[in-house]
């Protein structure tokens, strides 16, 4: 059959600079950090007390009554909070549509880690009748895809993606092939995190993961950085509406861009490190590029996959050079970690987001924190201050544990 056009009309998300997608985006291209202190749970005794918190997220903005929240791990919550303001934003009224042709595609990394955390803690100090009967709708990573299709009665499609830090990009990609080929006309996707907990913490502390610059946390996350000292980890969730062209244009929808690509592959190297040239990262903006049906040149801007840590920023920049050549140099990058942190699971669909933006405002947010590039790390990363650029087509790159690569290639309307 013919391909599908498929197209974003929808944008919802949560992180630690708010929210709302244009005061985030504005926060963002100020070069404003998202990163301090955690204050929900003591952390006196860990190397590490800092990350990307949502401190101001409340469930109950969004149509969540204190029964319900309490059903729901925090990753859940962020899942549904960011679906219900991307269904907002798109205007459309799933009671009018065919159920059976829209459903739901929200991924993440780990799911209800902070639940396990709790109820495991709750079995070993107190006994086995204590525990929650929620816990496993709880922790479960299909929980967030779940309650939305709950939440709006949708009754097609309805699954949940799980590639470590590739998860948002992989949902976003998998959902519009989805539509593409006619499988639904409407899809709700995007990925959820809520790793932001002690036990999450102490996991990436073990595998000297993190960056431990407690005395000045805003600066911490240094993507490319000759400084950099590790990632710096995120909450949060970012949720797209995705939809069938033709359908978002009969309805007189806004339509942001055009997912006009989706490219994966895998390192097959290393469970944590990327392969050393960017080879697998290289393929998959190949693929992407491929899909779109476009010339390599054509590609303005690369919202990175950009972690702050040694092997991955080095990594990613040679990708570039292997995909790009020449046009590397031209090519201009971001990452958008240096302001949130690594939202693991939920940064594709967050920095897809941004990508988003990027194209229809046709500006850059900054790469902040970058004041003494790596030797290897020779790019345009828009270091310090936003910049105007014309952008008809750009990349957003998530790359995971696992060795799972995903790019996204997103196209002006």
């Amino acid at each position: 059959m013919k391909q599908r056009r498929v197209v974003i009309t929808g944008m919802g998300l949560v992180t630690s600079l708010g929210e709302n997608v244009d005061e985030v985006w504005d926060k963002l291209c100020a070069g404003q950090s998202g990163i301090g202190a955690v204050t929900r749970f003591n952390l006196d005794d860990f190397p590490v007390r800092f990350g990307g918190e949502c401190t101001k997220f409340d469930v109950g903005n969004y149509g969540v009554d204190v029964k319900e929240a309490r059903r729901l791990d925090r990753f859940g919550q962020f899942g549904l909070a960011a679906a219900v303001s991307a269904v907002k934003d798109s205007g459309i009224d799933f009671s009018k549509e065919d159920p059976y042709q829209c459903g739901v595609l929200i991924g993440s990394g780990i799911g209800g880690i902070e639940t396990l955390e709790e109820q495991n803690q709750i079995l070993n100090s107190r006994n086995v009748t204590r525990v929650s009967p929620f816990t496993v709708p709880r922790l479960m990573v299909n929980a967030a895809s779940g309650n939305v299709s709950i939440r709006f009665g949708i009754k097609g499609p309805n699954t949940a993606v799980v590639t470590a830090c590739a998860t948002g990009s992989n949902a976003i990609g998998d959902a519009g092939k989805l539509i593409e080929y006619g499988k639904a006309d409407v899809m709700i996707a995007g990925g959820s995190e809520a790793a932001l907990c002690r036990l999450g913490l102490a996991s990436f502390i073990a595998a000297r993961a993190l960056s431990t610059r407690n005395d000045d946390p805003a600066a911490a996350s240094r993507p490319w950085d000759k400084g950099r000292d590790g990632f710096v980890m995120g909450e949060g969730a970012g949720v797209v509406i995705l939809e069938e062209y033709e359908h978002a244009k009969a309805r007189g929808a806004k339509i942001y861009v055009e997912l006009a690509g989706y490219g994966m592959s895998a390192d097959a190297n290393h469970i944590t490190a990327p392969c050393a040239d960017g080879e697998g990262a290289s393929m998959a903006m190949d693929f992407a590029i491929a899909d779109a049906g476009i010339n390599k040149d054509e590609i303005a801007y690369i919202n990175a996959h950009g972690t702050s840590t040694g092997l991955g920023d080095v990594a990613e920049t040679k990708a570039v050079k292997r995909t790009f050549g020449e046009h590397a140099k031209r090519l201009a990058l971001s990452s958008t970690k240096s302001q949130l942190g690594h939202l693991l699971g939920a940064s594709g669909g967050i920095e897809a987001i941004f990508a988003t933006m990027s194209v229809v405002k046709n500006m850059i947010p900054p790469t902040i924190n970058l004041d003494d590039p790596d030797d290897e790390c020779d790019l345009d990363y828009t270091p310090h201050k936003a910049k105007d650029l014309q952008i008809k087509y750009a990349l957003s790159n998530s790359f995971g544990f696992g060795g799972h690569n995903a790019s996204l290639l997103l196209k002006k309307i």
